[in-house]
């Protein structure tokens, strides 16, 4: 499976505000997550979970923006600023790198995510 497909295919979902849709498509059964506040999934079914309930909080997407990506053999990092209302009334503004580490599917087995700012 070509990788950079992959995290072309992925990213641009992504890119779309489609994050749940991401997860469904693209990782593996055991894959796990991790971020810099400490909260990690381990399994597709509860990152589609974290996920949803996340997708469900927004009241209004201001912008998601992909910068770059990067590809080394089954690794890959994705720089995203994500911009969004939520309907708690707060604002979130992101702007992350996103590793991610692949199997030879072309499954995501593993996603970091690392604060840019």
């Amino acid at each position: 499976m070509n990788i950079k497909d992959q995290v072309i295919k992925m990213d641009a979902i992504v890119s779309q505000g489609a994050i749940v849709d991401a997860v469904k498509q693209f990782f593996a059964e055991d894959a796990s997550t991790s971020d810099y506040g400490n909260t990690s999934t381990t399994g597709k079914a509860e990152m589609i979970a974290k996920m949803e309930g996340f997708a469900n909080s927004i009241a209004n997407v201001n912008g998601i923006q992909h910068h770059h990506s990067i590809v080394d053999g089954d690794v890959s990092a994705s720089e995203f600023t994500f911009d969004f209302d939520m309907k708690d009334g707060s604002h979130i503004y992101w702007h992350e790198i996103i590793r991610r580490v692949w199997n030879a599917e072309g499954k995501v087995i593993q996603e970091e995510y690392f604060n840019a700012q």
